[in-house]
């Protein structure tokens, strides 16, 4: 993920946004992105997101057309949101419309949500 990026501003959503998004589940035109790497992914998960991690860019990102809709809502995770605001902004320059940060991550979904989900 070393290619330039054009400053857009990336909207935000809290984890308290997002727990009640999904309180009834995930709803049918919402896309969920975890960027974390696989080792973060085995300690802590929220059920229902796509994992694509930013190590793994280069297997992945020729073919995000196939993984995600562009013209879907996508909210992106990671453990504290700074990856996953870099997902944003490159996703926002693959001509994706409605994407989303997840402020605070993971780990502060865990502090503020749901505390069963382990910190690390």
């Amino acid at each position: 993920m070393s290619q330039q990026f054009s400053k857009q501003s990336i909207l935000e959503i809290t984890v308290q946004e997002l727990a009640s998004r999904l309180i009834d589940g995930i709803p049918e035109k919402l896309q969920l992105v975890d960027v974390r790497e696989l080792s973060e992914i085995k300690i802590a998960y929220l059920k229902g997101f796509k994992v694509l991690p930013l190590s793994k860019f280069p297997e992945w990102s020729e073919q995000i057309h196939f993984h995600l809709d562009s013209n879907q809502e996508t909210l992106v995770l990671c453990h504290h949101g700074m990856r996953s605001a870099q997902m944003c902004q490159w996703l926002k320059n693959q001509g994706f419309t409605n994407v989303k940060n997840i402020i605070g991550g993971i780990d502060n979904y865990s502090l503020v949500v749901d505390n069963s989900i382990p910190r690390y």
